[in-house]
């Protein structure tokens, strides 16, 4: 005969169990988590489970490295939209009498070679940095994800082809392609440096996204969702895209700071931005021949160039650990 059912004190039963009341025990322990104010741990205050993102913002809120990064990052962008909330002068305006001069009450930073004021020129400078980065990476990503998502999804042909294509890009130096492309540009604005780093910089943000998306569509929610009749368009754009987008993120967020860098180098080089606009890259050029007699003229560009970089970069390693699951 089956022992009789001992009733809780709300009027549920169980059943005995020879395990010594484990069954209480693991009742017990439920309701335990069930009355915990933030859920157990990677769940949310409901009590789900949170997403890939929510579990990055977690993470990434509490890193100071994170945290440094962008607080740098925003203090540039605020003075690359509004450069005379803290630079009153004009960067083109040059007094040859106080050439090379260095620190006086005013101007901080001393005078370039020409008389400009070398601290209002590194303020103003940030302008066409940050434009040409944030640009750049908008466009390899926008295009290099297209490209390789698509490419990724559907395979065949088109994968074939575009990787054909990519190992052509990959061919060429992007310096000397930048000296070849750039010599005959007589533009002075940066839309010519945009073009040439998107055109040289879109087959390796393909490449990341072709092999995220491959990874993505052999995911059991994916093949559920085809076996249930779900349309490409809807596979590709509800299932696959939101989580293929984490490594196109990090290798955006760093190539962000690549490309600031390589403004300035094709600029010292004398193919990149021309004046009269105002670029780290044309100081650092302009003072390199002055380095002895006058080393601020390249001490405060290149350590603008130098952090605005280094914040990127940081920014991209803080994404790319919070994103990474084999870190968790």
């Amino acid at each position: 005969m089956p022992e009789p059912l001992e009733p809780f004190d709300d009027g549920r039963a169980i059943d005995h169990t020879g395990a010594g009341g484990a069954t209480d025990l693991a009742m017990e322990e439920a309701e335990t988590l069930e009355k915990t104010p933030g859920g157990p741990l990677g769940t949310g205050p409901a009590g789900k489970p949170r997403s890939l993102w929510s579990d990055a913002w977690h993470d990434l809120r509490r890193n100071p490295v994170f945290i440094i990064s962008s607080l740098i990052i925003l203090f540039l962008v605020i003075i690359a939209i509004w450069p005379q909330l803290i630079a009153s002068g004009d960067p083109l305006q040059c007094d040859l009498s106080k050439a090379q001069e260095g620190s006086q009450p005013g101007h901080p930073f001393g005078f370039n070679g020409q008389g400009c004021d070398v601290y209002t020129r590194t303020v103003y400078g940030a302008r066409a940095s940050v434009q040409v980065g944030v640009f750049a990476t908008l466009g390899v990503t926008i295009i290099g994800s297209l490209f390789g998502g698509l490419a990724g999804f559907y395979g065949g042909a088109w994968d074939g082809v575009l990787s054909r294509i990519t190992d052509v890009f990959f061919a060429i130096p992007v310096i000397l392609g930048g000296l070849v492309l750039l010599s005959v540009v007589t533009s002075t604005t940066v839309w010519p440096v945009i073009g040439f780093m998107v055109l040289l910089g879109w087959p390796q943000l393909s490449r990341i996204a072709r092999g995220s998306v491959i990874t993505a569509k052999q995911n059991d929610y994916v093949q559920a969702a085809r076996a249930l009749g779900a349309s490409n368009s809807r596979m590709l754009l509800r299932h696959i895209t939101p989580n293929a987008l984490a490594p196109v993120i990090v290798v955006a967020t760093i190539a962000l700071g690549t490309y600031i860098s390589l403004e300035a180098t094709l600029s010292f080089l004398g193919v990149g931005l021309k004046p009269p606009t105002v670029s780290w890259g044309i100081d650092i050029s302009s003072a390199s021949q002055y380095i002895r007699n006058a080393p601020h003229m390249l001490l405060w560009p290149a350590g603008a160039l130098a952090i605005t970089v280094l914040s990127f970069i940081m920014l991209g390693d803080a994404v790319r650990d919070a994103l990474d699951p084999k870190l968790r």
